[in-house]
């Protein structure tokens, strides 16, 4: 079976930006994305159009991968290094901004897509049935590309007893 963890994050990360625009009408940036910056050490709003839904697809993501996750482990996984004044103090580890990972749960919850439990947020079977299909896909034009990669595209046959 094919999962997440088989094939290229950037690819995965892609295509889930592209489904969540098309089809997941619950998925939307606020009218505040235009002007708000993804962290304090950002001088300007991201420059892509579509940079809302590619932090949901991120998001959802990591989710998949690490289990039950609250915002706080979100932000220091979106997190960056900072520079502190000029010389020769050292970086530091800066968190990312928490309204955009909270109301992107709150779309992706409200989408079906994930579930709030007592340890944190994990991702439904309706969820994990599109990552996975997903990246079914993806592993299929890799294979396409690369025909080594064909024997993990196809599923295997159901044993028998």
């Amino acid at each position: 079976m094919v999962s997440v963890r088989d094939v290229p994050a950037e690819l995965l990360i892609r295509e889930l930006a592209k489904y969540l625009r098309e089809n997941v009408p619950q998925v939307k940036p606020p009218d505040w994305a235009l002007f708000v910056k993804t962290g304090p050490n950002k001088d300007r709003p991201p420059m892509q159009d579509d940079w809302w839904y590619v932090r949901a697809a991120a998001v959802l993501r990591k989710i998949y991968l690490n289990g039950p996750v609250g915002i706080e482990r979100l932000r220091m996984s979106f997190s960056y290094r900072a520079k502190i004044g000029v010389g020769v103090r050292s970086e530091r580890t800066r968190r990312a901004g928490g309204a955009i990972i909270r109301n992107i749960l709150h779309q992706l919850e409200s989408a079906g897509l994930i579930t709030k439990t007592k340890e944190g947020r994990v991702v439904t079977p309706q969820g994990r049935a599109l990552l996975d299909k997903l990246a079914l896909n993806i592993l299929k034009e890799l294979a396409k590309q690369n025909p080594e990669l064909s024997k993990y595209a196809t599923p295997k046959p159901a044993e028998q007893d």
